[in-house]
């Protein structure tokens, strides 16, 4: 028997969806997500391995068709890859998951991994909202998810880059939010914090825990709330602990404060000893 609220969201945003950073954590939670409701997928990840992985997984246990692309979402051939491999499908739904982050110092980075930030977490999400918001709102219907961060409403430093791209993103989210809705596509900016990725355990110390932090989140939580959020409103902060950390440091706190609070935070996990 199908699912009324299933089959009106793959109506919206199918019959296919693209998931760029799709082979672990947030984004292969999307695919999860999408593939139960039945839409087709194309996945784009740079690892085989994981995606061939997951790609198996949602054909045996859904019966939709997968479509996989070993892809750097930071080169300038991305974007003709991602529409070839899309064609002969119409592509109701775009998640942009992809990113790319290092931790440290600004000037002890090389400025290559800055330049690589920009290109795959604000470069790639302009061109694939390009490449295929037009068939979308030709056709009058369709979605796009940007995935920002909590990091995206105040400089954050040792990860200042990234930061900046996360908060370029939720700015495009809004601003095509108010373009294309005249059009019939929805847009999304999904503002997460801590997620337990593959990505961000490497990357967290131990000693990082703070009673104070919100609790790390599960990456289907995390897509789950995006999904529901999607057609509603512009922006979603997903976890309960997360919006309300943002509301005392975007409402309560100076951007001075702020910026500060972040920085004691960030040394305090990455520049101890």
């Amino acid at each position: 028997m199908s699912n009324p609220k299933t089959d009106a969201f793959a109506t919206r945003y199918g019959p296919a969806a693209l998931v760029a950073g799709a082979s672990q954590g947030i984004g292969a939670a999307f695919a999860r997500q999408l593939a139960a409701a039945g839409l087709h997928l194309v996945l784009v990840a740079r690892r085989a391995a994981p995606l061939e992985q997951l790609a198996v997984e949602l054909r045996a246990a859904h019966g939709v068709d997968i479509r996989t692309l070993l892809c750097d979402l930071g080169s300038e051939a991305a974007a003709d890859a991602i529409v070839e491999a899309c064609r002969g499908l119409e592509i109701g739904l775009l998640v942009y998951n992809a990113a790319a982050s290092s931790v440290g110092r600004f000037l002890d980075t090389p400025v290559a991994t800055h330049v690589r930030s920009v290109h795959v977490n604000a470069r790639g999400p302009v061109i694939l909202a390009h490449a295929l918001g037009g068939p979308m709102a030709r056709r009058g219907r369709g979605g796009i998810v940007l995935m920002s961060s909590l990091t995206a409403f105040q400089g954050t430093p040792f990860v200042a880059s990234y930061a900046a791209t996360k908060a370029f993103n939720l700015v495009l989210a809004e601003g095509l939010w108010s373009e294309l809705k005249e059009h019939g596509v929805d847009l999304l900016a999904c503002c997460a914090g801590a997620t337990l990725t593959p990505g961000y355990e490497r990357a967290t110390p131990a000693r990082a825990e703070s009673r104070f932090a919100p609790q790390p989140q599960d990456p289907a939580e995390v897509a789950r709330e995006a999904l529901a959020a999607l057609g509603r409103r512009p922006l979603v902060i997903t976890g309960r602990g997360n919006r309300i950390a943002s509301f005392v440091m975007r409402r309560l706190f100076s951007r001075r404060l702020a910026v500060a609070t972040m920085a004691r935070e960030m040394r305090k996990r990455y520049d101890s000893p």
